[in-house]
């Protein structure tokens, strides 16, 4: 093969390659916060409960009483603004994928039966979900977070209650598709039992639009989590929450920005990220799911 042949080939594939960067970026500063939220706690000790008043307010770069340096600056209180946001991120991640773990499994199950047997069933569980979003996710979330006490379980269970129903209406459809195909026909007559032919040759095709909606519900629930911290009915004063940390500073924006503007950048990154994400994932499986 000829230089002249492999020079165009060469910068092809070096203009593919570069038009595919922007693309990795969601990949690298998710698995970024992901690293931060399993071995930053790991190396930065933090006690939420312990407020060393006489570094109370201190800017980004200065120096604490015990000698060490405050990069992101301390509250109100004195505590670290760095070791607040990187324990508030294993809070937000430990939380999200929780909450749609928990909604994926309930949502997918129900779309996926309702979808297969139709009738009674899939008319029964349709009112269901008409009737829960008739209520706005975060008030019926503030409802239930509000009425019990502050804790991780409750916090999930309250963001799960409205969360499931995406993953329900997305499988759903996916399953109505798929119930008169000619492979779950053949699998009809064949004998082969309902709920089989559920697990083998309707649910492996929802796969894909899951994955791509878990993403999206992942930046839901964590903006909705920091939401009900920041209202002070979300998780207890003893767990690290972005929302706490941006509610603390809300009163200091004039002297002591840092307090809500670092976490919330944080917060935004992430969310702008996964949602970015999200919109990849969709494009790609929502083609291959016109093409089933």
């Amino acid at each position: 093969m000829s230089g002249a042949a492999v020079l165009p080939r060469r910068a092809a594939a070096a203009r593919r390659w570069h038009r595919g960067v922007p693309a990795r970026v969601p990949y690298v500063v998710i698995a970024l916060y992901a690293l931060m939220a399993v071995l930053g706690p790991l190396v930065i000790d933090y006690d939420p409960v312990h407020t060393p008043l006489q570094d109370r307010l201190l800017a980004p770069g200065a120096r604490i009483a015990s000698g060490e340096i405050a990069w992101l600056g301390t509250d109100a209180l004195g505590r670290d603004i760095l070791a607040q946001i990187v324990y508030g991120a294993r809070t937000s991640l430990t939380i999200g994928l929780a909450t749609v773990l928990v909604a994926s499994l309930v949502g997918v199950t129900i779309g996926v039966v309702s979808g297969y047997a139709r009738g009674r069933l899939d008319a029964v569980l349709a009112r269901i979900i008409d009737i829960l979003q008739a209520f706005p996710a975060i008030l019926l979330a503030i409802v239930i977070a509000g009425v019990f006490a502050r804790s991780v379980p409750v916090v999930v269970l309250a963001l799960s209650v409205t969360a499931w129903i995406s993953f329900a209406r997305v499988t759903r459809g996916v399953a109505l598709s798929l119930r008169e195909r000619a492979w779950v026909d053949a699998a009809r007559v064949m004998g082969v039992p309902v709920r089989s032919i559920m697990v083998r040759h309707v649910l492996p095709f929802t796969v894909g639009p899951v994955v791509a909606l878990a993403t999206l519900e992942f930046a839901l629930v964590v903006l909705a989590e920091a939401g009900l911290s920041f209202l002070g009915i979300g998780l207890p004063s003893t767990a690290v929450s972005w929302g706490q940390t941006i509610a603390n500073g809300q009163q200091y924006l004039e002297t002591a920005w840092w307090i809500s503007t670092l976490p919330g950048i944080a917060l935004s990154l992430l969310i702008i990220n996964i949602g970015i994400l999200g919109d990849q994932l969709t494009a790609r499986y929502g083609q291959r799911r016109g093409r089933i």
